[in-house]
């Protein structure tokens, strides 16, 4: 195809070339008036920033010297930087800075290069205050103007412009010191020489005058916005001591990097795509474990959206521990009403690649399990702060050909066969129980009364028989109401996960200890190790009735001097209301041995739901409350207005209504054994009936002295 020729007139392209030619001349002859007076224009700039530093900010700036160096180059000597009252926060001995001219032009500043040498950047922390104050006064001071709308996607963008548009092409930094005092207490400095020369980036920090040198490598290109930067240090991990102490926590690792891909809108959105990674990460904090927890490679390749009101970690993100990987999503939206949003799908993978993705230290009873087969993993959790009630929880791990080879540290079928178990109070040991037929006090689950089973089945765990291990709408329900109270007031673990947490791990509160607990119940319900009625025996046997009483037969014979195949509706909804509270148990009892009024809408509330399910014949009585009798060899020993125990003896009491209870270790001391940190008891909320024999000011001094009393119990340690 032919294109054919535009023939334009003389006369059009001599007005053209005579607009340019005119448009040339008087950008030369402007160029050369504000090179001439380019001097006085900045110090003319330079006195304005100092006046807008002194009244905005409260800071005296000082300039020993500014003039320029070249065409578009400008240095300075002699910089100080002091907030009024506080700390000197920054000297300078020189810098020079260089800006490119086009994107001058159109009022944009970019940096063509830096240079500095001998500065010095000070924080100052002293009780309340601090020399960078003003950075928050400021604010405090913006945020009075009228408010609009805030777009975050916005916000994100202008930011990492700005950020990346000061980074300069090229480079030179000379002994630039930055230090912290943190109220005499603490000090941190960083000595630090870089360069950038043609995008490449190099680092060297010496930390605390040779604590440590750390290097930070890499490459930055502004413009596309991409950058890559790996952190290191000679001879050692990299660590800050300092953080370690604030933090009352310990982080340090080989390698760390970070890589910025792109950011750009999709959309509405703000799209930033990076990686993060690590290697021989090393986390010790006691929230987390008790040990050092060591993450050998961890890679998140993420995509960040950053919307009008909300920031997201998109699921196209994936995180890698080792050769095992997940796909996160995290939202989290802001406005009048919160919204959180987590999801995670682990698609269908190795087995035995994703236990040896573990952090070493974080599930030490699992360390050298060896499985076969494939597992996948999906969680889904939304929580709207306007209606909690509503939140929406589910987590499914889904075996497939899943089989266990090896035992790792811990043989989780060794509650099939007698075992000892250890009870620990405030984390030292108790005694040691024998489960099994060598203990005396061991019960077979076919000789313990169904009338105990049943009682605590309905109020621990309903669906203990069908369930595998977990109850999702208890724990959705366990959040909602957490998140309600401000804080941890329902639990939401079945029989097996409270079995599992006292047979198999230690009883530390940690992170690392809960997910650990999760994943042993899913390993023995899931591969059927253990069978229900064998959970519930060994639960019945070890679970905490009382301080020092352990296992149904200690405590049949404890409370009421009986066997526990004789229990009745009444002792059985009476040992079931203690679970969650055993030590507060005394306090239920009068002086007569009888339970006090409060308890009854407990039996008839949990009896009837009890009698709905066919679990026991309907009483309108109060299904046995009134035949609830404490044994008389304890009754002796409870205060007339308080219900307190106070004996000598409890173990060896061998009166005329039932046996002796035989414990199997008696190194305690029977203080201990008793005092052991009463809690006040918050089993059921059910308002207290009245009392037909006495006045309602007599009740309530009567409770006001029991409060009194179970305050002073708590403290007795």
């Amino acid at each position: 195809m032919r294109i054919p020729k535009i023939n334009v007139p003389k006369k059009y392209l001599k007005i053209g070339a005579w607009v340019l030619g005119v448009f040339f001349i008087v950008c030369i002859a402007l160029g050369a008036v504000a090179y001439s007076k380019r001097e006085a224009l900045l110090k003319k700039m330079v006195a304005k920033a100092i006046a807008k530093a002194n009244k905005d900010y409260n800071l005296d700036v000082k300039i020993g010297s500014a003039g320029f160096t070249g065409l578009s180059t400008v240095k300075m000597t002699g910089i100080s930087v002091v907030p009024k009252d506080r700390d000197t926060l920054a000297n300078i001995g020189e810098l020079s800075i260089g800006v490119k001219l086009f994107p001058l032009i159109f009022g944009n500043v970019k940096l063509a290069e830096v240079k500095l040498n001998d500065g010095f950047v000070g924080i100052v922390l002293k009780d309340s205050t601090t020399n960078i104050d003003f950075i928050l006064k400021r604010k405090k001071k913006d945020s009075t103007e009228t408010k609009s709308k805030v777009n975050l996607s916005e916000i994100a963008s202008n930011l990492l412009n700005q950020v990346l548009y000061k980074i300069p092409d090229d480079m030179d930094i000379k002994n630039m010191v930055f230090k912290l005092n943190d109220n005499d207490t603490a000090k941190l400095s960083f000595a630090t020489v870089a360069t950038i020369d043609g995008g490449d980036l190099k680092s060297t920090i010496n930390v605390n005058n040779g604590e440590s040198t750390w290097h930070f490598d890499g490459y930055v290109n502004p413009g596309s916005k991409e950058l890559s930067v790996t952190a290191y240090a000679d001879g050692k991990k990299l660590e800050l001591p300092y953080l370690n102490n604030k933090l009352h926590a310990k982080l340090s690792f080989d390698t760390l990097q970070t890589e910025l891909k792109n950011a750009k809108y999709s959309g509405d959105d703000y799209k930033i795509s990076g990686s993060w990674s690590v290697k021989n990460m090393l986390i010790n904090q006691p929230r987390i474990a008790s040990n050092d927890i060591i993450v050998q490679s961890a890679k998140l390749d993420a995509d960040v959206l950053v919307g009008p009101n909300y920031i997201a970690l998109d699921s196209s993100s994936t995180a890698y521990l080792k050769n095992a990987s997940i796909h996160p999503y995290i939202k989290y939206t802001l406005g009048k009403n919160k919204v959180y949003e987590l999801k995670l799908n682990a698609e269908e993978q190795d087995a035995q690649s994703i236990f040896d993705a573990f952090p070493q230290g974080l599930f030490e009873s699992l360390e050298g399990l060896k499985v076969q087969g494939k597992i996948k993993y999906n969680l889904n959790f939304h929580l709207d702060t306007a209606i909690p009630d509503s939140v929406r929880f589910s987590s499914t791990l889904t075996p497939v050909g899943f089989k266990i080879l090896r035992w790792g540290k811990t043989d989780l079928q060794k509650i099939n066969t007698p075992f000892v178990y250890t009870p620990y109070e405030y984390g030292k040991p108790m005694r040691d129980i024998t489960i099994g037929p060598s203990n005396p006090n061991f019960t077979p689950l076919s000789a313990i009364s169904k009338n105990f089973i049943n009682s605590v089945l309905t109020a621990e765990d309903p669906s203990f028989f069908t369930h595998n291990g977990f109850v999702e709408e208890s724990i959705r329900k366990s959040i909602a109401v957490n998140y309600k109270e401000k804080k941890f007031k329902r639990g939401g673990s079945t029989i097996s996960m409270q079995l599992v947490k006292n047979i198999y791990l230690s009883r530390q509160k940690t992170l690392a200890r809960k997910a650990e607990e999760i994943l042993i119940v899913w390993l023995i319900e899931h591969n059927h190790l253990v069978s229900k009625n064998r959970m519930l025996e060994v639960y019945f046997n070890i679970m905490e009735l009382g301080q020092n009483i352990y296992g149904i037969g200690e405590a049949s014979r404890y409370y009421f001097g009986k066997q526990p195949a004789d229990l009745t509706i009444g002792d059985g909804l009476f040992l079931a209301s203690i679970v969650p509270k055993p030590k507060a148990s005394m306090y239920k009892f009068m002086a007569d041995g009888s339970l006090k009024p409060y308890m009854f809408n407990y039996f008839r509330f949990m009896g009837n739901i009890m009698a709905r399910r066919g679990l026991t014949p309907s009483d309108t009585s109060g299904y046995g409350f009134y035949n609830v009798r404490l044994r008389e060899g304890l009754r002796r020993y409870l205060a007339p207005d308080t219900a307190v125990i106070d004996t000598a003896v409890f173990d060896d009491e061998d009166d005329n209504d039932g046996a002796p209870v035989v414990m199997q270790d008696k190194s305690k001391s029977l203080f201990d054994r008793i005092f052991g940190g009463v809690k006040k008891d918050t089993t059921s909320k059910i308002s207290k009936p009245s009392d037909t024999a006495k006045t309602k000011k007599q009740l309530r001094q009567e409770r006001r002295e029991q409060r009194r009393k179970e305050k002073e119990l708590e403290n007795v340690q």
